[in-house]
C-alpha cells in the first residue's frame, strides 16, 4: 500500500514537472518567434542616422527618429513622475488598512481602472485637458500616461507589502517604531525588489501606448519638449509607418519596433541588477 502511494506520488511529480515544463516553453515560442521576426525585419535600417536624424519628408529615404526617442523618454519620465507617488503612497496604504470601508473603495476603483480600455482613458484625457488647453502636448500624453500607469502600481505595491512577513512588522513595533515608521523603515525596504519590479512592468507597458497618444500628445516631425507643444513618440511613428504606402517607413517601422522591445529589456536588466540583494548571494 504504501510502494503504491509512493509511485503514485512520484509519476504525479513527474508528469506535473512535464506539464510546467511544456507551458514554459509555450511562453517562450511566441517571444522567440517576435523577436527573431523583429531582428530579421528591423535590424537593416537600424544605423547612427535613426539615432540622430529626424524623419525624412514623405516618400524620400533616409531619416531617423530621434525625435521619437527622446518623446517617449520624456513622455514616460514625466508620466512617472506624475503617477508613481500617488501610486506606491496608495499601494502602501491599501496593503496597511486593508478592512477599512475606505481602501476596499479605492482598490475596487483601481481593479476598474485597469480594465478601462487605454483608448478610453486617451479620450478621457483629451475631453479634460487636450480641449482646456486648446492643443495638443507633452503634458497630456503624460497625464494620459500616469492615469493609466496607478492603478497597476498601486495594486501590485499593495500585494508586495502584504507579502512582508507579519514577524518584521512586530519586531519594529517591539524596538518601539511607530506603525509609520516601522512601515516606512522596514516593510517598505523588505518589499522593495517587487514594487521596483511592478514599477517597471507598469513603464514597459505605457512606453508601448499608441491609443492613449493619439488624442493627447498626436506626435510632431520635430524635436520638441516644452510642456505644452505636440511631441512625437515611438508608438506613435511605428503606427504612422506602419500604415503608410512607403517601403521604407515600413522598415523604419520594424526598426523602431525593435528598439523599442530593446530598451525595454535593457531597463529590464538595468533594474534586476540595481534590485540585487547581495546578502542572498552570500
Amino acid at each position: 500500500m504504501a510502494d503504491s502511494l509512493s509511485r503514485r506520488r512520484r509519476w504525479t511529480n513527474r508528469i506535473m514537472l512535464t506539464l510546467t515544463g511544456v507551458a514554459s516553453v509555450l511562453i517562450l515560442v511566441p517571444l522567440t518567434l517576435i523577436l527573431s521576426y523583429l531582428m530579421t525585419a528591423g535590424s537593416g535600417a537600424i544605423n547612427i542616422d535613426f539615432f540622430t536624424q529626424l524623419p525624412a519628408p514623405v516618400g524620400e529615404e533616409g531619416g531617423g527618429m530621434v525625435n521619437a526617442l527622446v518623446g517617449t523618454l520624456f513622455l514616460v519620465l514625466l508620466a512617472g513622475a506624475l503617477g508613481l507617488p500617488i501610486a506606491v503612497g496608495a499601494g502602501i496604504y491599501l496593503a496597511e488598512a486593508r478592512k477599512s470601508p475606505f481602501a476596499n473603495l479605492v482598490r475596487f476603483i483601481a481593479d476598474v481602472m485597469n480594465g478601462i480600455p487605454s483608448i478610453v482613458t486617451g479620450i478621457f484625457v483629451w475631453a479634460w485637458i487636450v480641449l482646456w488647453m486648446g492643443r495638443f502636448s507633452l503634458l497630456a500624453g503624460s497625464v494620459a500616461l500616469a492615469v493609466m500607469l496607478i492603478p497597476m502600481v498601486t495594486r501590485t505595491t499593495e500585494e508586495m507589502v502584504r507579502l512582508v512577513p507579519r514577524e518584521l512588522r512586530e519586531g519594529g513595533i517591539a524596538l518601539g517604531f511607530t506603525r509609520w515608521r516601522t512601515t516606512l523603515g522596514i516593510v517598505i525596504p523588505a518589499a522593495r525588489g517587487g514594487i521596483l519590479t511592478g514599477i517597471l512592468v507598469a513603464l514597459a507597458r505605457i512606453s508601448g501606448e499608441t491609443a492613449p497618444l493619439l488624442f493627447t500628445a498626436f506626435g510632431n516631425p520635430f524635436m520638441e519638449w516644452r510642456l505644452n507643444e505636440p511631441i512625437s513618440a515611438l508608438p506613435l511613428l511605428i503606427y504612422q509607418y506602419a500604415i503608410s504606402p512607403y517601403d521604407e517607413w515600413h522598415r523604419l517601422a520594424w526598426a523602431a519596433a525593435l528598439v523599442l522591445i530593446a530598451l525595454v529589456l535593457v531597463i529590464s536588466l538595468l533594474t534586476r541588477f540595481l534590485i540585487k540583494d547581495p546578502h542572498r548571494e552570500r
